[in-house]
């Protein structure tokens, strides 16, 4: 049997040596018929299915996206105004409130030399009466007596 299997396979080399070349030659066949389709198919699949692809996979990245929090430069922003117009309005405050005061200071002098003033004037216009009664009342006491 193994010098049968021998005589067998002394046979067969040299046909499959011509399978092995009609083989490659059906491979290399099929690979050239096949790389262009693949091409072709590529370039399909390129222009038609990723764009539609490629927006499905956006829109999912944009439903699954957190929620943008939201800036927090102008709460602070206001806040700063807010102090800034305060301090101003404040210093203003104080200005005008010192001036005020400086002014009341001069009014107040003025109102007591004013009242000082007329009360002089009120006292010589009282004296002058007073005499002029004095006078009036010496006339008549002479003149009853």
């Amino acid at each position: 049997m193994k010098t049968r299997a021998v005589h067998t396979g002394q046979r067969m080399s040299p046909m499959a040596g011509q399978a092995r070349m009609a083989a490659t030659h059906r491979i290399e066949d099929a690979r050239s018929w096949a790389a262009p389709r693949l091409e072709s198919a590529a370039h399909g699949i390129e222009d038609q299915v990723a764009p539609y692809v490629s927006s499905m996979l956006t829109a999912a990245a944009r439903k699954i996206e957190p929620a943008r929090t939201r800036s927090r430069r102008w709460p602070m922003l206001v806040l700063m105004t807010g102090l800034a117009v305060g301090a101003m309005g404040y210093m203003a405050y104080r200005r005008n409130a010192q001036q005020w005061t400086e002014h009341m200071k001069d009014s107040a002098s003025d109102a007591s030399r004013w009242v000082n003033e007329k009360a002089e004037r009120t006292a010589d216009s009282a004296n002058r009466m007073a005499s002029g009664v004095s006078e009036r009342a010496d006339e008549t006491s002479r003149k009853m007596s």
